[in-house]
């Protein structure tokens, strides 16, 4: 049987979502660690990311995820004793905090809901239309549902991570998060996040 090839759009997606993938453990190697030998960073990867590739190709394409890294500022490079070694930068820790938040929402450990929705409204503006694309992925990704053009809802809280966000888009002003007791014609809601009925 012929296997099926990824359309370029889903090729494209996944090689997104694999890049993402290992920047994250490498900022989590970096942060768990705090002061890292750069020789260390591919191994450590490794065990985070399990089996997805020789250990040799991932020293290869860690060095690129450090260069990516290092050229956005989110981490830095200092030399001891002949050896090189990676730390954290400020904005290195606030993206590390991100990407930590957003992995508790999409844990797949079951949250006992409160019966509050959190809603997320946001008004961006047009010439700023890339952040506001970015925002939608984001709050997608973790498994936000959208109820109207740039409403948003989810049922547990969530306020660090969409704070985290404000200040990584720099968009403080315009996003509100708000925490509401019931929705009316909430049916569809409920099913669409496994909640419990009225």
């Amino acid at each position: 049987m012929e296997k099926k090839r990824a359309t370029p759009v889903e090729a494209g997606a996944k090689k997104k979502r694999q890049k993402r993938n290992l920047r994250n453990a490498a900022l989590l190697v970096i942060g768990t660690a705090g002061f890292i030998a750069v020789a260390a960073v591919a191994p450590s990867m490794f065990q985070i990311l399990g089996r997805t590739g020789a250990l040799t190709r991932l020293k290869y394409r860690s060095k690129g995820v450090l260069a990516r890294l290092k050229y956005k500022d989110e981490i830095e490079f200092v030399e001891r004793d002949g050896k090189k070694y990676v730390q954290l930068t400020d904005k290195g820790e606030k993206v590390l905090d991100l990407s930590r938040e957003k992995l508790k929402l999409t844990s797949k450990k079951q949250k006992k809901w409160d019966y509050r929705y959190r809603l997320v409204m946001f008004d961006i503006p047009e010439k700023r239309n890339g952040v506001r694309k970015l925002l939608r992925l984001e709050m997608q990704e973790v498994g936000f549902l959208r109820i109207q053009d740039s409403v948003w809802v989810y049922p547990f809280d969530c306020e660090e991570f969409i704070a985290l966000l404000k200040a990584d888009l720099r968009v403080g002003k315009d996003i509100l998060y708000a925490v509401v007791e019931e929705i009316e014609n909430d049916t569809w809601i409920r099913k669409h996040f496994d909640l419990p009925p009225d």
